[in-house]
């Protein structure tokens, strides 16, 4: 099943199996613990946390990974891991994410519902800030995978 509305677009899946031209981005605390939720299959898959404790991004930002042709999005929208972010700091990091696309080629991104798990913002919400952010010029192609458990 598939759904969009602006450059989001929405379809059943796993993000992991998105194919390699997209970007991939997610939510985390600027502790960068990655302890819960989605944030532990990117800890694993990607690695690297001395690279991004060494970007010492603030909440509002994003740490960057490359992986081949890609980048890897850790979208900082809190101080620590226990807290809940608000839409004002994630629609921050989303722009701060735009720009490192717009400035790096990258005109694809696969995510899941960022802040939308573990982190309690809604999805109708996020939604709306993800197309207002990358809804302009630039013709981002943003895919949202929500998960199905087998």
């Amino acid at each position: 099943m598939s759904s969009s509305t602006g450059c989001v677009r929405e379809i059943d899946g796993d993000l992991f199996a998105a194919p390699k031209d997209h970007s991939l981005a997610h939510c985390v605390a600027a502790d960068l613990k990655m302890g819960a939720g989605i944030a532990v299959r990117f800890k694993q898959l990607f690695k690297q946390e001395d690279k991004l404790k060494a970007q010492n991004v603030g909440v509002g930002g994003v740490a960057v990974l490359k992986d081949d042709a890609r980048f890897v999005y850790y979208l900082i929208t809190k101080k620590t891991s226990y807290q809940k972010p608000t839409y004002d700091d994630l629609a921050k990091s989303l722009e701060a994410m735009r720009k490192h696309m717009s400035e790096n080629g990258a005109k694809k991104l696969a995510i899941p519902r960022i802040g939308c798990g573990i982190d309690g913002l809604e999805w109708d919400k996020v939604k709306g800030i993800l197309n207002s952010t990358f809804g302009g010029e630039g013709n981002f192609e943003i895919v949202v995978y929500n998960f199905v458990p087998k």
